[in-house]
């Protein structure tokens, strides 16, 4: 216990170059937990892009291209899939809700997506969130009608009552556009971080509307154009949609369900579970996670070996200290636990003080990452993996520790009370 207050009393009085050392330290630290804590939770939501949904059902082709259209809005289907078929599923008994997504259009970049008031009412993200309006209402009757994500009415600065035209196709230029058929907006949800605040919804029935008079993938000229208000006036059912999201009533029912849809014999339909889709495309990214991690144990070796450059560089400065301890009767070993304690004491500080830095951040920034980018980060106590990297980082200084400890070990009593010019 003498030796631990003797190195906090050294460390006192050199306490600015203690200080920098502690708190390079602690800056690696705070670096290394909020990285770990980061890439945690950004696995755990992007896993939770979408929740509560039990299968996404598209033509066939492969699991991660439908959950990449479907939910991030990236690429497009291989193919679309009759309304029939699902209706067939919708009404299903073991189906308790179904969303249907028509995808296509696009508006000055971002993807237009058609779909129900059942999206509104089922569609969750997150811890189970469901979608919520900032400010207006859902689309209604008229198919004109559109709700903007939240991003996209800040970047393009639109307001309820403002009129827009869509664009055939999904470039960020499109040579073909609806302008016969405006829409208006009605709605701007509120802030979800995910592919939701980057895409214009409209109803189904809009969706039909302005491709009424295409032919072919070609608008109608001259008299067989169908102007909006005559729109308005026919049967909007669509003969076709993109993809379509299931909510079942038991989830013991999902594989049965999965693989009826699977070997549906209407016409080639592939089902996936969005949660095994995620790990999967995930997994396609675990490289970069890794790579970022090891980043940040470099930068927390870097701050180490700040700390072994500061105690080594006093060694010299400090052999007449030793010396003078040996003196009155200290050991070697003394000398060198001396020195190790004060690593430990160096190590401990830039970790608590790391951790202490990590929180605030947090408390800090803790509403704006997860409204603008859906990540939540928890103030949680630290898990036990995060435990086991501190404590790691403690026994690693003390490692480097040793190697000041050993050359004061070495260093003689002679050698310190000489004078050297």
């Amino acid at each position: 216990m003498y030796l631990l207050r003797l190195a906090l009393a050294s460390l006192a009085n050199r306490r600015f170059t203690a200080f920098l050392t502690a708190f390079a330290i602690a800056l690696s630290v705070c670096l290394l937990l909020a990285v770990e804590r980061v890439r945690t939770e950004a696995r755990a939501s992007f896993a939770s892009t979408i929740s509560g949904t039990d299968l996404i059902v598209g033509a066939r082709s492969g699991s991660v291209n439908l959950l990449l259209y479907s939910v991030f809005r990236i690429g497009n289907a291989t193919n679309n899939i009759r309304w029939d078929s699902f209706e067939h599923y919708a009404s299903n008994p073991q189906v308790k809700w179904a969303i249907p997504i028509s995808l296509g259009d696009s508006h000055r970049g971002y993807r237009v997506m058609g779909t129900n008031e059942s999206y509104f009412e089922h569609y969750q993200y997150g811890r189970h969130q469901n979608l919520q309006l900032a400010q207006g209402r859902a689309f209604a009757n008229d198919p004109f009608e559109v709700v903007l994500g939240a991003e996209v009415a800040d970047a393009l600065h639109y307001k309820l009552g403002d009129k827009l035209v869509l664009a055939h196709g999904v470039a960020a230029i499109s040579l073909v556009k609806h302008d016969d058929k405006p829409f208006t907006v009605v709605g701007v949800l509120k802030r979800t971080g995910t592919p939701v605040d980057r895409t214009l919804h409209i109803s189904l029935g809009g969706m039909e509307a302005i491709h009424i008079d295409w032919k072919n993938g070609v608008p109608a000229r001259g008299a067989g154009r169908v102007s909006a208000d005559q729109a308005r006036n026919m049967d909007l059912t669509p003969s076709a949609i993109t993809a379509f999201m299931v909510g079942l009533n038991s989830k013991i029912a999902t594989f049965a369900l999965q693989r009826d849809i699977n070997e549906f014999r209407g016409e080639p339909l592939l089902a996936i579970l969005p949660g095994v889709a995620l790990q999967e495309l995930w997994s396609l990214m675990g490289t970069a996670e890794k790579a970022l991690f090891v980043i940040s144990l470099f930068v927390v070796l870097t701050g180490l070996i700040g700390m072994l450059t500061a105690i080594l560089t006093s060694l010299n400065e400090r052999r007449r200290e030793m010396a003078i301890l040996r003196s009155v009767g200290a050991r070697p070993w003394h000398i060198a636990g001396l020195l190790i304690l004060e690593a430990f004491a160096l190590a401990v500080s830039g970790v608590v003080a790391g951790t202490a830095l990590l929180y605030v951040g947090i408390a800090t920034a803790q509403g704006y990452v997860q409204s603008n980018y859906g990540l939540y980060l928890p103030l949680s106590l630290p898990s036990a993996y995060e435990w086991s990297l501190l404590g790691i980082i403690v026994a690693a200084a003390v490692l480097m520790g040793a190697v000041p400890a050993w050359r004061a070990y070495r260093q003689s009593l002679a050698d310190g009370l000489s004078i050297h010019l």
